[in-house]
């Protein structure tokens, strides 16, 4: 009996150990790496290479890296994108090396204050950016991508991508910089390998060949009367709707159009932003002075874990009102926003805090409202 509880403690540990493993991703406790995101609400399925890591993303569409290195990405065999800096989020346009030297210049909007989401939307008319995006989305493996999802590229679907890419008389790669006309045309390469994908589950009758013309018309027609009705006969008009169901069912690029690609990368986009931008706050969201505090006050920006890092002159400020609240002056290296009470009692303003993250070309954006009270 003291054998038997014995390999059952045994068992019980290895069990243990091994549970533990797979919640830490299979990594073991001194794993210093870094997780990295594709696009805020992620795309699986992809494969990456770094120079010290290698796997697959799951939903989140995280991947693991050590500062500094690059991504390499497939879907399948079937090459992506190649020496992609590896960061905390990455996105569809930091894939082309154009597009990030772009994102390096925010835009001004209306209020004065650069904006990287103006630099970002404006992109939107690269047909390499948007060609690749309808791809990816294309293999999404429900034909419509829910505002809640992100793109779920799976097993079933890289497998028949794969068999496409090493049957020689399919093309064995896709050119994401044609011209759009050329790349949703019907003979294009990227519809060539989605006509070869089933996004139903093995064995379902979608996934099969469709009726032939030939096959339909030497059918037999279906009996008016339900009694003269053999289950086990193919009539005409059933192989009639089978063959359009599978036709139907068949991916092309056109049924992901360019606006949808763009409200695609719109939504990701401004998920990232949001999502950096809740790692950091200010040290108050709402102040309150009497007008004859005219004494220069301190607005500190601060990190969730305590580390704040700005580029170098990466913060600026304004003042809704500046009649009733001044902005005075702004430091990027102690993160910190000074500001004075000029007007009336009963006169307010909203201070708006941009600042630029070090190593991230996003600006965030935080404010401040303040009252002047007696």
């Amino acid at each position: 009996m003291e054998l038997v509880h014995l390999r059952r403690l045994l068992l019980s540990l290895a069990t243990a150990l091994a549970l533990s493993a797979c919640s830490d991703g299979g990594s073991s406790g001194s794993d210093d790496t870094n997780t990295g995101q594709i696009h805020n609400r992620g795309i699986s399925g992809l494969t990456y290479t770094t120079a010290s890591q290698t796997g697959t993303t799951d939903a989140q569409g995280t991947f693991r890296y050590y500062p500094g290195e690059t991504l390499t990405l497939n879907v399948g065999t079937l090459p992506v994108a190649e020496n992609v800096p590896a960061n905390e989020f990455v996105s569809f346009l930091d894939f082309q090396p154009e597009l990030r030297e772009a994102l390096k210049t925010a835009k001004v909007d209306s209020q004065s204050l650069k904006d990287h989401a103006l630099t970002e939307s404006s992109l939107f008319n690269n047909q390499e950016l948007i060609n690749r995006t309808r791809f990816l989305m294309a293999l999404n493996w429900t034909e419509t991508i829910q505002d809640n999802e992100g793109i779920d590229i799976r097993p079933r679907v890289i497998d028949q991508l794969n068999a496409a890419l090493d049957d020689s008389d399919l093309p064995s790669g896709v050119d994401f910089s044609v011209p759009s006309s050329n790349f949703e045309a019907p003979e294009s390469t990227a519809n060539q390998l989605l006509a070869t994908i089933c996004f139903h589950e093995e064995g379902d009758q979608l996934c099969d060949q469709p009726p032939t013309l030939a096959d339909i018309e030497s059918a037999p027609e279906r009996p008016e009367n339900a009694s003269d009705i053999d289950p086990n006969t193919r009539y005409k008009q059933d192989l009639k709707s089978l063959r359009e169901r599978i036709l139907q069912s068949v991916r092309s690029i056109e049924d992901i159009d360019k606006q949808s690609a763009e409200e695609y990368l719109t939504a990701e986009l401004s998920g990232i932003t949001n999502a950096i931008g809740r790692q950091y706050y200010l040290s108050n969201h709402i102040a309150s002075h009497p007008p004859s505090d005219t004494a220069l006050k301190t607005i500190s920006i601060k990190k969730v874990d305590g580390n704040i890092a700005i580029t170098k002159h990466g913060v600026e400020a304004i003042s809704t009102r500046p009649q009733d609240v001044a902005v005075h002056s702004w430091s990027w290296d102690e993160a910190e926003v000074e500001y004075f009470v000029g007007g009336d009692a009963g006169g307010e303003s909203e201070i708006l805090i941009n600042f630029k993250p070090e190593n991230d070309y996003r600006w965030v954006r935080k404010s401040l409202r303040v009252l002047i009270n007696d």
